[in-house]
């Protein structure tokens, strides 16, 4: 019985998809939205982000009209939550702590990255608690490379 749970931990219907790409050149400043970005161990390259558990932040595309509905708003666009990757098609919480390959670089979900309070001002009221649970994940960087929009996001095997 063990197996078949472990097992069905791995399972996933498909790959995910990398649909958004943003920078955060420094705090505060504007997101920019290339088609693709180098990952190096401090993250993606041009970004404020640094080495470490947190170099990298994904965020699950299935929940922006979730976070849109919930901060009483018709659509939430990725660049105003701040993240680095907009992931589509895998479930991101089902990954934690798995090495991911995302384009050809491999990435670890480290843990969920709470939203800021700047979600107040982004979203406006109840926008902090609109993102609670839903503000995506952080991971570090284990092999750099490079992610494009498109890209496949696939859980890494043992054999990898």
């Amino acid at each position: 019985m063990v197996t078949a749970f472990a097992e069905m931990l791995k399972c996933h219907a498909a790959p995910g998809r990398v649909v958004w790409i943003g920078l955060r050149p420094g705090r505060r400043e504007g997101v920019q939205t290339p088609g693709s970005a180098e990952v190096s161990l401090d993250g993606l390259a041009g970004d404020h982000a640094k080495a470490g558990k947190r170099a990298v932040t994904l965020i699950q595309a299935e929940h922006l009209p979730v976070i849109a509905a919930l901060a009483g708003m018709d659509v939430v666009k990725p660049e105003q939550l701040r993240r680095n990757l907009v992931i589509s098609g895998i479930n991101l919480a089902a990954l934690r702590k798995a090495a991911l390959r995302v384009g050809n670089a491999v990435l670890q979900v480290t843990g969920p990255c709470p939203p800021c309070s700047r979600m107040e001002e982004v979203l406006g009221r109840g926008g902090y608690n609109a993102m609670r649970g839903h503000g995506g994940w952080y991971a570090e960087v284990l092999e750099p490379g490079r992610a494009a929009l498109g890209d496949s996001v696939t859980l890494l095997t043992d054999a990898e």
